[in-house]
């Protein structure tokens, strides 16, 4: 499977508390075609950084669209090339 990236504009005001019932409903439809990572969220900026592991950026959508039709997604990205600082010891 390849990595993706989601970038959701989701505000300055996120919490865990508003982001639990988002990373419950994607958590509970998750397919074997696209699995949510993680998520980092920068406050600054109003934007959650989404990392998956999918078939491809399709597969994404369809599950966001299911759990969440209402959390915006600026487009899901592919990433061809992540680098560990561990790589590099």
């Amino acid at each position: 499977m390849a990595k993706f990236l989601v970038i959701h504009p989701v505000g300055t005001e996120m919490t865990l508390e508003s982001a639990t019932p988002i990373a419950q409903a994607i958590k509970a439809n998750l397919t074997a075609d696209a699995y949510w990572i993680r998520s980092v969220y920068a406050r600054e900026e109003g934007k959650l950084y989404c990392e998956w592991d999918a078939k491809d950026a399709e597969s994404i959508r369809q599950v966001i669209a299911k759990a969440t039709p209402d959390l915006p997604s600026d487009d899901v990205y592919q990433l061809d090339l992540i680098v560990h600082s561990e790589d590099f010891r």
